[in-house]
């Protein structure tokens, strides 16, 4: 893994919290207040991060697929892309939200799907861009958003590895800052097609990246197992109610499970340690209830020789510990011992008996 990330100065690494972006997207259902709320409540959840996405509808989709219609459950529009243009956000809007998350001590940044939507949020000078899977391929906007020079994150659902290693050497060369998601870009995914491994095989096969993952099953052990495996960064689509209006509210977090899922996280980083094997004070005492001792099996005289059967190990562990039975036996007794007397090496002689 490449040396810390850093995104609005919040260093992400091996040896820093795991970066937790809450993808909003557009559950906010239209709503400035509603997605406010969902700021609010994501930064005291434990997001370091709460995304958007901005799409320029007109430029990004074909007239046949804006104007086609789009009349279900969960549609804002008679079309498309009446739909979509009820779900965006525009400067104002942005510029309220870049001012609300400064006062939560949040970042905030958004999903570029084109360029022109690139540049309105460089615009805004966002402090990171996200790009969606669907765009891993789109070699032109990988560039012009490298070329921006902010930190990148790339999500990376269906996709092979060669698609990646592919965006990977488009971008890296012009902007290093890079972070690469593992991701399925099923809604929501299966857990059996999560294929959370490629985790490791990103970290070893992109060195300069930091790795993560984009999680869209339900639940929240899924990137628990992911940061083992070196996910540094996580980012979960959140709502404030599963039942709400829209496809992705289903298998969003609600706040209940993005708090849990930043609290098992961090628990998680912690637990791991650093590799070495430690006593702790903590164990000191069970260990010494739990452990055994050597003692006498019987009443011994000074001068005997002792054999396996004199021993017996018991505790509590406050004598000579279990593991030097072999080196005790055949030591001759200094002393005489009654039963259950701890053995202690001012018992014993240095030498067998003749």
């Amino acid at each position: 893994m490449s040396d810390a990330l850093i995104i609005d100065g919040t260093s992400i690494s091996d040896s820093d919290p795991c970066y937790i972006i809450a993808e909003i997207g557009h559950n906010h259902q239209g709503s400035l207040e509603k997605c406010k709320e969902m700021f609010r409540v994501a930064r005291e959840c434990g997001a370091h991060a709460v995304k958007l996405q901005k799409r320029d509808n007109r430029a990004l989709f074909t007239q046949d697929m804006y104007d086609r219609p789009y009349d279900n459950e969960n549609s804002y529009g008679a079309t498309y892309g009446e739909h979509r243009e009820a779900l965006e956000f525009g400067r104002a809007e942005f510029e309220e939200l870049q001012a609300y998350a400064r006062t939560l001590g949040v970042t905030f940044f958004a999903t570029a799907f084109d360029s022109s939507s690139a540049d309105f949020l460089a615009s805004l000078d966002m402090p990171a861009y996200k790009l969606a899977s669907g765009d891993l391929k789109t070699l032109p906007l990988l560039r012009h958003v490298a070329h921006i020079g902010k930190p990148m994150i790339i999500s990376t659902g269906g996709a092979t590895v060669d698609d990646v290693q592919r965006a990977y050497d488009c971008i890296m060369p012009i902007n290093p800052q890079l972070c690469i998601l593992q991701c399925t870009a099923g809604y929501p995914a299966k857990f059996e097609e999560l294929d959370l491994r490629v985790i490791s095989t990103y970290r070893d096969r992109f060195p300069g990246a930091v790795v993560g993952l984009s999680s869209h099953d339900s639940g929240i052990s899924m990137p628990v197992a992911a940061y083992v495996l070196g996910a540094r960064v996580i980012e979960k689509h959140f709502t404030l109610n599963r039942a709400s209006k829209g496809t992705d509210h289903a298998f969003s977090l609600e706040p209940v499970g993005l708090r849990k899922l930043a609290r098992d996280l961090e628990r998680t980083r912690v637990a791991l340690g650093d590799g070495e094997k430690k006593v702790y004070p903590s164990e000191v005492q069970p260990i010494m209830k739990m452990g055994k001792k050597l003692v006498a099996a019987r009443p011994l005289p000074a001068g005997h020789v002792l054999s396996e059967s004199d021993i017996m190990l018991k505790s509590p562990a406050d004598g000579l510990p279990a593991y030097l039975f072999d080196d005790v036996v055949g030591k001759v007794l200094l002393r005489a011992v009654k039963t259950d007397d701890a053995l202690t090496q001012e018992h014993l002689g240095q030498g067998e008996a003749a």
